[in-house]
This record gives structure tokens, sequence and C-alpha cells, in this order.
């Protein structure tokens, strides 16, 4: 997963950050309940986060793809992802005042959710790595309702510079394709922006045209300033 905690893509991080987020921090992003854990799941796009390793460890089902992982990616993103989480915690901790404290009280909580999801993340890959796809949006290798509810952060929207409304469009549509139930996307503003992404009311209207009625849910999590917001997309019967 790009990460999008930092200005990465913007020319104030430099090199795009490969993020570790846990499954506390996946209940608040997108509102996850018990019974949502219960559930055949994709995490698209995964980066080096714990939440698939944590679920499974309940018992759960989840599935992370991410284009990361192609050729030995894989285990390049495992093997780094203790240091990434350092390099990300230190540009968090010398653009503090940019951050909401509110999920993570302090940098040394984040640093410590951080590196101890990526430990999670590269033990997982190690024990059970068919639990991890390469893959790249907006053309998924799965069939079709392979799984009830699609999850997709900090990609979509974020980007809003580099990856344009078509990608946009037929990336909600493919995570359509291979979920029965929703499709949840979080967050809906840019990097460095507070408000949503500018073509989101024209996104919104497209997908009702193809089917998929949307709706935009406050969530209990901001990090990013401004970030407090998903979209639930009802995928059709």
């Amino acid at each position: 997963m790009i990460d999008t905690d930092t200005s990465a893509g913007t020319g104030g991080f430099g090199e795009i950050l490969v993020s570790s987020r846990s499954l506390a921090e996946y209940q608040a992003m997108f509102a996850l309940t018990d019974d949502d854990l219960e559930r055949r799941i994709l995490d698209c796009p995964g980066g080096a986060a714990g939440f698939t390793a944590e679920v499974s460890r309940r018992g759960g089902e989840v599935t992370a793809c991410d284009v990361a992982y192609f050729g030995d990616g894989l285990e390049r993103v495992a093997a780094t992802a203790v240091a990434e989480a350092d390099r990300g915690n230190r540009y968090v901790r010398e653009h503090a005042d940019a951050y909401r404290w509110t999920f993570f009280t302090d940098p040394d909580e984040h640093h410590r959710a951080r590196s101890e999801s990526a430990e999670h993340f590269a033990a997982h890959t190690r024990a059970s790595p068919h639990h991890y796809v390469a893959a790249c949006l907006p053309t998924l290798p799965f069939r079709d309702n392979t799984f009830d509810l699609a999850l997709s952060s900090h990609l979509l929207f974020s980007y809003a510079d580099d990856l344009d409304y078509a990608f946009h469009y037929r990336s909600i549509i493919e995570l359509a394709r291979v979920a029965t139930t929703e499709v949840r996307l979080f967050p809906l503003t840019p990097i460095g922006s507070s408000e949503r992404y500018p073509q989101f009311a024209q996104l919104r209207a497209d997908l009702a045209e193809a089917g998929i009625r949307s709706r935009i849910a406050r969530v209990d999590y901001e990090f990013q300033a401004g970030a407090d917001e998903m979209l639930v997309c009802q995928v059709p019967a």
C-alpha cells in the first residue's frame, strides 16, 4: 500500500513508502465490525499491512493483493517492512503538527503500532504466502464474486494527480466485480488536501449508471487532516 501519511509523490518525502497498518487501524478506517471480519475479504492494495495476518490469526479469510508483490516483490516488501515503518515514523516526527493525534496519541505510539504490523506482515508472508497475490488495478486475477467485501485504502482518490478518472472508475467497477456485497474505499481526499477528490460527484453518478449505488460514511479515524470519510459502494445483485 502506498502510504499517504507522508507527502510521498509530492516531493516532500522522497521514495514512495509501503505502509504497515494494523487490524485496529483497518477497523477504524473502514468501520469494520466483528461480523465483517468473518466475511471473505479482499485488501487491495495490501502493501505491508498486518491486517491479513491478524485477521487470519482470528480464523478469518483475507487475501491481500498489491502491485508491489510481483516477481520477488513480496519477499522484498517483507524484508524491508520494519525499516519502512521506521522511515515513515521519522517523517511523522518531523511533521507532527500536520497530523491529527486522535487514533495515535503521539509519534511513539504510531511507531510502535506500525512496527508491530510490519513484523506481523513479514512473519505471515513466510508462513502463508498464498494469502498475498501480485495484482494491479484496474484488472484483478480473481473470478466474479470471489470475496464478500473488498477494501481499498490510500490509493484511489489519494493519488488524484497521478491516477486519472478512468482509472478510478474502472478500478471501482473491478473491485465490485470480485465482491458480492460491498466495496469500501478510504480516504476520499487527495494527498495534501482536506477536500474530496475533485471529480467525486461525477464518479458517483457514473457508478450509479453502472448499477453501483454508493454512500459516504464518516469514520472514527483521522490521521491525514480532513481524511475521515469512506465511500461505501453497494455491489448490484
